[in-house]
């Protein structure tokens, strides 16, 4: 398999999120279920039911946690320098309406747009990687055709 490029904040939070799920979630859901056992019939027992699906749903997010941490590949930005590439973080500006937007390129597991954490292999990280300050760049996105100037490239 290939390794998972992300940054070191990134697999910190994945870290952070398994070790949440096995030492307080799994406990919390074995207990409700153990408690829904003994209300009685599980055929008609509601909270049986949800506790059971709940500990469906935690046991997968922990083996794919596991799964993403075992092939991550932590890289650290500040090392970097150049071209936009993966860890850059880059403050472009729409050439039509003049709005300034910043995005950090991290791996997808990390990624989050509110935020300013941009995926990879989105269509916009993908048009930026190799430009350099004052580039120009036409990203095709499902909204239709967008025009960004790069205006600066920070490795932090």
């Amino acid at each position: 398999m290939d390794k998972l490029p992300m940054t070191r904040g990134g697999y910190t939070a994945l870290e952070i999120e398994l070790k949440q799920l096995k030492s307080v979630e799994r406990p919390a859901i074995i207990e409700a279920i153990a408690t829904a056992r003994e209300l009685g019939d599980l055929k008609e027992n509601a909270e049986y039911h949800s506790a059971r699906e709940k500990q469906g749903f935690i046991e997968g997010r922990i083996k794919e946690l596991e799964a993403v941490i075992s092939l991550a590949e932590v890289i650290d930005p500040t090392s970097l320098s150049g071209t936009i590439k993966f860890g850059a973080t880059v403050t472009l500006v729409d050439e039509d309406t003049d709005e300034e937007k910043t995005w950090q390129i991290v791996g997808e597991h990390e990624a989050n747009v509110e935020a300013g954490l941009l995926n990879i292999k989105s269509p916009i990280a993908r048009a930026l990687i190799g430009k350099d300050e004052g580039d120009s760049v036409e990203v095709r996105t499902p909204g239709g055709g967008k025009s960004y100037e790069v205006l600066s490239i920070e490795f932090k």
